[in-house]
């Protein structure tokens, strides 16, 4: 396997805020966004024909997914689908012309207005996402993310998707691993936003906790 990029931590503190303050955090997908990014992007990329298709070999992934209920396996099943051999560089462009096509009409303008709001707070911004960093850290970027914690993609010795995850998917128990891992075990989540039972350890561990309190659509 290849060099993998480690999990996005800090990207570049808001001036004047300390490194050991809180932090809050925002799920992305439903709760930024107002459906699954991840989806969307690998709709796009492939275009209406592929999708189809693609969707159509996935079925036996789908139909196990009853069984085990396993979110992760069958999300590196879409990777592999979709993604599998796709160059590091062409996948981030692809990534950045996504989010500047698609922003709009992806994220909730209540959501970003709280956002916003929370900006002028001595806090750390932070997305934490089952969707793979890759995809959303260009929506992180526009928003101004002090740190992005999502799922990671495999690499080869190619630098091309070789298929799989490198790190657990980032959902449920695992969001409060990636904030303690990046953070500290003692940090301090002053509050949390998510929409999905995904979310709710998460939520646990904040001050304050926001589920699905966000509604605006674009």
């Amino acid at each position: 396997m290849g060099q993998d990029h480690p999990a996005s931590k800090t990207a570049g503190l808001a001036a004047g805020i300390a490194d050991d303050a809180p932090v809050v955090a925002f799920d992305f997908d439903g709760t930024l966004t107002v459906r699954d990014s991840f989806t969307a992007f690998l709709k796009w990329r492939a275009g209406p024909v592929r999708y189809a298709l693609g969707l159509l070999k996935l079925a036996p992934s789908a139909v196990a997914y009853l069984f085990h209920r396993d979110r992760g396996r069958i999300k590196a099943a879409a990777v592999r689908e979709f993604l599998r051999g796709a160059p590091r560089g062409r996948l981030e462009a692809d990534a950045r012309q996504f989010a500047e096509r698609f922003s709009r009409s992806l994220l909730r303008p209540d959501a970003a207005a709280a956002w916003k709001r929370w900006r002028s707070e001595p806090v750390r911004l932070v997305i934490v996402t089952a969707s793979p960093t890759l995809v959303v850290a260009p929506f992180a970027r526009g928003l101004g993310a002090d740190a992005l914690l999502g799922t990671e993609l495999a690499f080869d010795d190619r630098d091309r998707v070789a298929g799989a995850f490198s790190t657990p998917n980032c959902r449920g128990p695992e969001k409060v691993v990636r904030l303690r891992d990046a953070f500290g075990p003692d940090v301090v989540v002053k509050a949390a936003y998510g929409d999905t039972r995904g979310d709710r350890e998460m939520l646990e561990m904040a001050e304050t906790a926001g589920y699905r309190v966000f509604k605006g659509t674009p």
